[in-house]
């Protein structure tokens, strides 16, 4: 019933359906035997691609997150460092000013001490020489008078004339 049929090219249809058949058969045979291997091993690339994708973003996640952590230390670092060194200014300046302090009075605990043995000195000297001076004046005094002069009169003497020379000195 076929075989009346012809194509324009010269084909029957038995050949035709010959043909389909054994191309259909080879799609078979074709997606058995070698398109699922194919699409297995192209899955899996596309798995390992993705994954390799997602292991380098998260090591470049890492990555940052290091560097970051990495730059808050030496943030960090150098401000501790920078506050060290203000505290060893502000030491070193306590320090200082605590041995300026303690010379000035040094100093002048030292001066008030050097005017004190002055004018204990400056005391002791007066007294010296008011004696000297009653010693020599008793004796001038007996020598041109013949005669002695009683201790108290000589002293209240030579005590007007030491202080009309202590005001000599001070003007």
């Amino acid at each position: 019933m076929f075989s009346h049929l012809t194509v324009a090219a010269g084909l029957m249809v038995g050949d035709m359906v010959f043909y389909a058949i054994a191309f259909v058969l080879l799609l078979w045979l074709i997606g058995v035997f070698a398109w699922k291997p194919v699409n297995e091993m192209l899955e899996k690339r596309a798995d390992k691609i993705s994954n390799d994708i997602d292991s380098a973003e998260k090591s470049r996640l890492e990555a940052e997150s290091l560097a970051k952590q990495r730059q808050d230390a030496l943030a960090n670092s150098r401000q501790e460092a920078s506050s060290i060194v203000d505290s060893a200014k502000k030491q070193g300046q306590q320090q200082r000013d605590g041995i300026l302090a303690d010379a000035q009075t040094e100093v002048l605990t030292l001066k008030q001490n050097a005017q004190k043995d002055i004018e204990q000195q400056r005391q002791d000297a007066l007294l010296n020489a008011r004696n000297d001076v009653a010693d020599l004046s008793i004796e001038i005094a007996s020598k041109i008078i013949q005669k002695e002069l009683s201790a108290n009169d000589q002293k209240a003497l030579i005590d007007s004339y030491i202080e009309g020379l202590g005001k000599q000195h001070e003007s």
